[in-house]
């Protein structure tokens, strides 16, 4: 039986575990070509992944499942998340799939969905695939197999987009950047998009072997980034994760900014050039910094929960176009479907060169509160207790030693196995002491779990 379990985006597990396994990938293809077919006799899918090796496999056992229910399938080969999302838009396919374990390590993999318009399915149809997954499978009449093509154009198209998200009026000629693309799904597209648009360019993590994807380099581990800007005495440099969908920025001094900084810096360039239209929406995990900042711009701001699905849910519940998340992800619906980090980095040169400024000049250097995240590894054991009111109600004894401004945010993480534990407060000698209270009756917690 198949063991189809939808997180926070899509799927997601280690290769060949009881999740991510050619099985359930089969599955998978036969459930959703299934599913489409409500709507579509002959539906046809895009495929795309990034650079893991585990993703000739699960790209094999889609496309199997696909053409057993009577799919057309494109493939597309290593391609950004948000290229999957454009081209599924712009070449009227019904779906299209992504293979990627984002930010994870080579190990993992997984498997997320777009509908035709190029945004995440809904949740009502991953239950629906979700069912079908565990259920026989039953292949159509061998006059109605669907049969798999490659486009071989994908790159190229993708690369023209990206291209024109950037004011024609801008040129990139005299600014150098250092581009790390996490040897994975933009190793080949990110540097022809800035050295087209005129910039000097030099590239790090671009030489994917199937084994090295995220491996001490890209948005979660910007130290090689941050060398090499300083090395070649480069403008900025741009870190982004293995399929594309996340961007860390580092300056001409080496200082890294996040996803909360490209909020501060794109909010404020939006609203003076009159584009901002609406407000900001962040997460649970936005500084409270940020929060204040913007509310002194007189910018309104929600939070959503974590996860690009949720930060989108919420701009089209508001009607606004600006949404983004510590981690690097960064919306802009007035350029693109959904977080693209090649635009988002477009969109910082953009609003640089307009207001002739750097990323220091423009962004306070002091607009944040001191916070500090901790990770604490987890087996597959119950963590409901983390919402029970006991738990709850002893942390927030502790949270009020943080003063007004401080807060403490536990949750689970959707991608990883793991606790993510957020402490945030302006009384930066309470941080670590508290940050340690905190760890210490997680794990207390855990290690009573296990038992």
């Amino acid at each position: 039986m198949s063991n189809v379990v939808f997180g926070t985006d899509g799927i997601r597990g280690l290769a060949g575990g009881p999740v991510m396994n050619a099985e359930n990938a089969l599955k998978f293809g036969w459930a959703l070509g299934e599913v489409l077919k409500g709507k579509n006799s002959h539906p046809r899918v895009l495929i795309g992944k990034d650079t893991r090796i585990s993703g000739y496999m699960f790209e094999s056992a889609l496309e199997a499942g696909l053409c057993a229910s009577g799919c057309e399938i494109s493939l597309l080969g290593p391609m950004p998340t948000p290229a999957i999302g454009y081209l599924t838009q712009a070449l009227r396919a019904d779906a299209g799939i992504v293979i990627s374990a984002s930010h994870n390590p080579y190990q993992d993999n997984g498997i997320k969905v777009f509908n035709h318009c190029g945004a995440k399915f809904d949740r009502s149809v991953e239950v629906a695939i979700a069912h079908l997954c565990q259920m026989p499978m039953k292949t159509v009449d061998p006059t109605q197999l669907g049969k798999a093509t490659r486009i071989r154009e994908a790159s190229g198209r993708y690369i023209e987009f990206c291209k024109s998200k950037i004011r024609s009026d801008i040129s990139l000629k005299g600014i150098s950047i250092v581009l790390d693309c996490a040897h994975g799904a933009t190793y080949h597209i990110a540097p022809h998009v800035f050295q087209e648009l005129g910039a000097r360019v030099t590239v790090i993590g671009n030489k994917p072997n199937g084994l090295n994807i995220n491996d001490d380099c890209g948005s979660t581990h910007v130290e090689k980034l941050v060398k090499k800007v300083l090395a070649t005495k480069s403008d900025l440099g741009f870190a982004f994760d293995g399929d594309g969908d996340r961007l860390m920025v580092v300056d001409h001094q080496g200082k890294v900014y996040d996803g909360d900084d490209l909020l501060y810096l794109m909010s404020g360039y939006l609203q003076q050039t009159d584009q901002l239209h609406g407000g900001i929406i962040g997460t649970v995990m936005t500084n409270a910094g940020l929060v204040n900042w913007l509310d002194s711009q007189n910018i309104p701001f929600k939070r959503a929960n974590v996860g690009d699905r949720s930060v989108m849910a919420k701009l089209k519940q508001y009607h606004w176009r600006i949404g983004g998340e510590p981690s690097g992800h960064f919306v802009n619906l007035d350029r693109t479907l959904s977080g693209d980090g090649i635009v988002g980095a477009l969109m910082v040169l953009e609003a640089l060169i307009v207001q002739d400024k750097s990323l220091a000049e423009v962004i306070s250097s002091d607009y944040k509160f001191p916070s500090k995240m901790v990770n604490i590894p987890k087996d597959e054991q119950n963590t409901t207790w983390i919402n029970q009111d006991a738990f709850v109600e002893d942390i927030k004894k502790v949270e009020k030693s943080l003063g007004r401004h401080g807060r403490i945010l536990i949750r689970e993480s959707g991608t990883e196995s793991c606790i993510r534990v957020l402490v945030e407060t302006d009384q930066v000698k309470q941080l670590n002491p508290v940050m340690h209270e905190v760890v210490e009756k997680l794990k207390s917690r855990l290690g009573q779990a296990v038992s």
